[in-house]
């Protein structure tokens, strides 16, 4: 068995519907809709989940430890949801809020206007770091790693958007022949 796979996903202030392949979890921050894999048994009984395979061929193995961390980020995601802090390191590179909408300046010739997902939320705590959350476990990893796109951390100064807890391997740079 799965070490993963076999654990029990508990339903604490959630309510989860399961139709067909279509897994619907409630929360108090929102609801999350996703289909699984019909081989896979999502089994609930009253306050837990339990998600069964039918055999031990090596593509349900595999599916069986990702139905179910799939299932308890859901879960956690509609309860307590999830978050990622960016800082942007560099002088004169900093953002901005309009509206909902994110406004970055990274040293080029131009501010980069990213509008994010309905979904995510996005806050300035200082104009130097960035804090994305929502629901959707996925869908906040998505919008960080985008906007740590926009201007990767060089290796040099250490100039760009990383995430906060990201440890930089610093190079170093060229010295002057004596």
């Amino acid at each position: 068995m799965s070490r993963v796979g076999k654990k029990i996903i508990e339903l604490k202030g959630v309510t989860v519907n399961h139709k067909d392949n279509l897994l619907t979890v409630k929360g108090k921050l929102g609801e999350l809709k996703k289909s699984f894999n019909p081989s896979l048994s999502i089994e609930i009984n009253g306050e837990e989940l339990q998600i069964k395979r039918p055999n031990d061929q090596k593509e349900i193995r595999a599916l069986h430890g990702l139905t179910r961390a799939l299932i308890q980020n859901m879960v956690t995601g509609v309860t307590d949801g999830f978050s990622k802090k960016l800082d942007i390191v560099g002088v004169g590179y900093r953002a901005e809020l309009k509206e909902n909408n994110l406004l970055l300046f990274l040293g080029y010739s131009h501010p980069i206007y990213f509008i994010p997902p309905k979904e995510i939320k996005i806050e300035l705590p200082t104009p130097t770091s960035i804090v994305i959350s929502g629901i959707d476990k996925e869908l906040v990893g998505l919008v960080a790693a985008k906007i740590r796109s926009f201007r990767k951390p060089e290796p040099y100064k250490g100039k760009g958007i990383k995430y906060t807890n990201e440890i930089i391997t610093r190079k170093a740079g060229k010295t002057a022949a004596g």
